[in-house]
């Protein structure tokens, strides 16, 4: 992979909760610009640690891409979330411009098509 965007869907006007009592606010989603595939994961907050352990978990499966672009929310730019480039060296961060969701525009567009298909 070359180049993935991460973004967060807001779900908190309408959570889901689960067979074991997990109440889920929050999509994170994950997309391959050159494939387009995307990940899926719910999450009970946005906090970078959950946050964290998911983009991890995905590149442990998937192997982590070159660049992992994000836009500029707390959760995405903090020592946690650097910490990735640790773990996987080969992989640097980049955040988006400040109120510039263009430069997202591929995850953007699929959080919008999530939205859409869950009915929301």
């Amino acid at each position: 992979m070359t180049r993935v965007q991460m973004d967060l869907v807001d779900l908190r006007t309408r959570p889901d909760a689960s067979s074991n009592g997990k109440i889920y606010k929050w999509i994170l989603q994950l997309k391959d610009h050159f494939t387009k595939f995307c990940w899926a994961r719910a999450l009970q907050n946005k906090e970078s640690r959950e946050v964290y352990h998911c983009v991890r978990e995905i590149f442990f499966m998937f192997g982590p891409p070159r660049i992992l672009q994000s836009d500029n929310g707390r959760e995405f730019t903090n020592e946690l979330i650097n910490s990735l480039q640790i773990d996987f060296s080969n992989m640097r961060t980049v955040h988006g411009r400040p109120r510039h969701p263009q430069t997202q525009g591929l995850i953007e567009r699929a959080n919008a098509i999530l939205t859409n298909a869950l009915g929301k």
